[in-house]
This record gives C-alpha cells, structure tokens and sequence, in this order.
C-alpha cells in the first residue's frame, strides 16, 4: 500500500485530507507538521508522495519557521528525498500563484484548498504514486 505523508497545519484539513487519502483512495497516511518527523520518515525511504500544505504556521526547524515552499525545497534538495512527489495544497488560488509556488518550491504539482473534488485528489495522487512504482524511483 502506497504511503502517503500529509504535511499540514489545520487540524480539520489533516483530517479531512486523511479520511479522503485512507478511506477514499486506499492509502496509508502519516499526518505531521514536525519538520525533523517528516524529513525522517522521508529519508527512511518509506514515503511514496508528500501532499504539502504551502501556509504551515507552526512548523520549525534547526528554530527557524519554514512554510510548505521552504519545507519541499529541503526534500527536493536532498538527492535522498528529491524523488519524492510532493504536491503543494494551498488556499492561495490567484492567477500566478500556481505557477509561482510550483517554481520557487520545485514541487510536482499543486491543488487548490479547499477540495470540492475528492476524485480529482485520489487520481493525482494515484498517478505520481503509480508512475514511482514504475519507474522504480
């Protein structure tokens, strides 16, 4: 079963984002917005996807706030961790932000918070999953 990490701040879209992902889609899911929890579980090689919140106001590393943007440069940065999918999930839904947000952090992709459609998440999530099974990444 494909390992989903969820990273995100709000309480009711963690759950709302676990529920979707484990009932709905199938996956295992580990939420957390513990910089060092997921930057290890991501290192120990079981994380097949990370969904991504971009606005996190509670999280810090090495005492430094990081939001999602900073947060998936660090994953993409590592050679152990830069395979991983990460999809950003973000309110900020404005012209640009999509593709400015996609550039500065070197996701692979991007959804719009909040979800009104729950297939629409599970297939892109099944798609990045899938293709990392393939290609054995």
């Amino acid at each position: 079963m494909a390992h989903v990490l969820v990273v995100e701040d709000d309480k009711m879209n963690a759950r709302l984002f676990e529920v979707i992902l484990r009932r709905r889609g199938g996956f295992d899911v580990t939420v957390t917005e513990n910089v060092p929890e997921l930057l290890r579980l991501a290192a120990k090689g079981s994380v097949d996807l990370v969904l991504m919140d971009v606005s996190l106001s509670n999280s810090e590393h090495e005492g430094k706030a990081m939001d999602g943007i900073q947060i998936t440069r660090m994953l993409k940065d590592d050679p152990v961790t830069a395979d991983i999918p990460v999809i950003l999930a973000t309110a900020h839904a404005m012209r640009g932000d999509r593709e400015r947000f996609l550039e500065a952090s070197r996701a692979d992709d991007y959804i719009a918070k909040p979800i009104v459609d729950q297939d629409k998440l599970i297939a892109k999530v099944q798609a990045f999953v899938g293709r990392k099974q393939r290609t054995g990444v």
